[in-house]
């Protein structure tokens, strides 16, 4: 374990925290069409008011931590990568400023809500497709990207891109579940089973076509030892959405949500075990993009400060508006 190895975690726990955390409201944003205009959405939207912007905390660590830690994979993948890394950050922009708006300016709320949704969905799709063009390949030629300003954008980028909006529908739905009463749940509750068999059929989409972009996948998946993650990988995916399934038919508001969650970590390991040690897959190792020791050991000092600090205040928000929201706010 050396200090790059540390970093790697350290960005790739900050990510994963962020798919998930973000992952939910924007998937409230994707769902929100569903709801009738009135206490649902506002309900809706209130189960998200106390903690989306906290949330995207974990971009600016991880997108900064990889500017820090690893300069050289930052200089390659964001010239690759740029037309949806700034679509992804216009939407989130706009989505935050459509969800503070709808609150003071109701003579035009409903505009404000579509932009909400569109905001929501521009983000969503946008993270999608820069995993997807990451996993496909990025051309690099003498440390620095070779390719074209349209490489991103392909039939399988633009399908990561699509499960990804799945995923975090999925996500938001079991969210409003655990937080929401009244009509508001029975629709996120009613939209959760269809939302599953659409995002088991896009994983696996995703997964038959993932080993055949770089020779390394295939090496990972299907050539011993990486054979004993991946038989017992599919039963995993099965078992829990087998139990997510039940759960959207019972009572137990929280089960859901949980469930959507190991989902969710189950795709993120996946991907850890498919890349790993590359930062830009089948081109560039974690060692050769890594800043020098020095600076890795300056920058540590100040994640071993922060980000304890940061998971401290997320969870106390969490903790502070638990139980049930309803149009009004929390009760």
């Amino acid at each position: 374990m050396d200090l790059t190895v540390i970093w790697a975690f350290v960005i790739a726990f900050a990510v994963g925290f962020y798919v998930i955390a973000d992952g939910f409201d924007l998937g409230i944003g994707l769902l929100f069409p569903r709801f009738p205009v009135g206490p649902e959405r506002d309900a809706a939207m209130n189960a998200i008011a106390p903690v989306w912007d906290g949330n995207e905390t974990w971009l600016v660590l991880g997108g900064g931590g990889l500017m820090a830690a690893f300069p050289l994979a930052y200089a390659i993948v964001l010239p690759a990568l740029y037309a949806p890394i700034v679509a992804m950050l216009l939407g989130l922009i706009f989505r935050g400023v459509a969800f503070e708006f709808r609150w003071r300016d109701p003579a035009h709320r409903r505009a404000w809500d579509f932009g909400f949704t569109a905001g929501s969905f521009v983000a969503a799709f946008a993270q999608g497709v820069t995993l997807g063009a990451l996993l496909q390949g990025i051309a690099v030629a003498d440390r620095a990207y070779a390719g074209g300003w349209w490489d991103w954008l392909t039939p399988f980028s633009l399908l990561t891109g699509a499960s990804l909006c799945v995923g975090y529908a999925l996500l938001g739905a079991g969210w409003l579940i655990a937080k929401t009463e009244g009509e508001t749940r029975a629709i996120a509750r009613r939209a959760g089973r269809p939302l599953l068999a659409l995002f088991l059929l896009a994983l696996a989409t995703v997964s038959l076509a993932t080993p055949f972009l770089e020779g390394q996948y295939w090496q990972r998946w299907f050539v011993s030892p990486g054979l004993f993650v991946t038989v017992p990988m599919p039963l995993l995916v099965a078992a829990l959405a087998a139990l997510l399934w039940r759960s959207l038919g019972h009572d137990n508001d929280a089960h859901p949500f949980f469930y959507a969650l190991g989902l969710f970590g189950l795709t993120l390991v996946g991907l850890g075990i498919s890349i790993w040690p590359d930062v830009i897959p089948g081109r560039v190792t974690i060692w050769e993009a890594a800043a020098p020791h020095s600076s890795q050991s300056f920058m540590l000092i100040g994640a071993i400060i922060t980000v304890p600090l940061i998971l401290a205040y997320t969870g106390w928000s969490y903790w502070v508006f638990r139980g049930k929201v309803g149009g009004e706010g929390y009760h």
